[in-house]
């Protein structure tokens, strides 16, 4: 009687489940120190740009500098509770401030990640060509820096100099860019010059994770270009888009450079036009540090919360 002994092939083994090679046992200690090794600069960092500035401003917002004689006399700090705080939520110019601030993002976070996402997907598209330097022409702006930008867009708001305007006004168009209507939306244009490209890089990057296999079963099933891109590709690259918001409502609220230059043009951007604007009015303008840190607590609260609520909201999303 003969016995036959079969080895087991690669098709057994997938069949099966993971070879012994495949599998991930536990790390060895150098594998353990190297990835410490890795963290750690990070870490430091973190807690150097991060951690510690926070702490420390939530330790100057209980504190206030008073001068005796007159003003004239000795600097004293004294420590005032949650005085600064008070000061801070009752004052009307940083209430309006968050206001402007709350208004400019729901102008500017849905229309940078709708012309984001859609620009992506029609890089994507099977009739897209030239999708190397599309994407280097719309990443350009973002390589531009912030202040640069403010200031070609200020030169193309302010009338008198303003090419544009110049060429609206022969036509008999008139429009105040910086005027009470067009404020808000003047200063979302700067900020999507300069950040739609970038996002759309990485809404592009999210849309090639896709598996071309899902794709192809689309298309079997009938799907149009149109309803494979809404149904298929915008749900698989959802982790992508949350992000980009988050990371777009976090800048949002620290907005400064684009309403800091725009005030030597208009006079309705005051030194407390946006929370930052009032934080660096209060500290440098005034010398109150104490306010200033606890109206930094304050924005660093708003934005927490804010962030939270994106995450909360994205993940009920998910689930439905």
């Amino acid at each position: 009687m003969t016995t036959i002994l079969e080895t087991p092939t690669a098709t057994s083994v997938a069949a099966g489940g993971r070879s012994r090679s495949g599998r991930s046992g536990p790390r060895v200690p150098g594998q353990r120190k190297a990835v410490a090794v890795l963290l750690v600069p990070f870490g430091l960092l973190c807690l150097a740009v991060f951690a510690v500035p926070a702490v420390y401003a939530v330790y100057l917002s209980f504190f206030s500098t008073s001068h005796s004689g007159l003003g004239f006399g000795n600097a004293r700090t004294v420590f005032v509770g949650f005085r600064n705080f008070v000061v801070v939520l009752t004052d009307p110019s940083f209430l309006r401030s968050i206001g402007v601030t709350l208004a400019y993002i729901v102008v500017f976070i849905p229309l940078l990640v709708a012309g984001s996402l859609l620009m992506a997907l029609l890089l994507d598209s099977g009739l897209a060509r030239g999708r190397r330097f599309a994407q280097t022409v719309l990443f350009l702006p973002h390589a531009i820096p912030g202040i640069i930008a403010a200031i070609i867009w200020l030169y193309l708001y302010t009338p008198g100099i303003s090419p544009v305007l110049a060429a609206l006004a022969g036509l008999d168009v008139r429009i105040d860019f910086l005027g009470q209507a067009l404020l808000i939306p003047s200063l979302v244009n700067i900020a999507l010059w300069g950040g739609l490209g970038y996002n759309t890089v990485i809404f592009y990057a999210a849309l090639q994770a896709v598996p071309r296999e899902v794709m192809e079963a689309a298309a079997v099933d009938g799907a149009g270009a149109v309803r494979t891109a809404l149904r298929v590709k915008v749900p698989l690259v959802r982790a992508a888009v949350v992000t980009v918001a988050m990371f777009t409502l976090v800048g949002s609220l620290q907005l400064f450079t684009e309403p800091m230059l725009l005030a030597q043009a208009t006079p309705l951007v005051g030194s407390r036009f946006t929370p930052n604007m009032y934080i660096f009015e209060a500290a440098f303008n005034r010398s109150n540090y104490g306010l200033a840190s606890a109206a930094s607590v304050l924005l660093l609260v708003l934005c927490c919360l804010l962030s939270y609520a994106v995450a909360r909201f994205s993940s009920r999303g998910a689930k439905a």
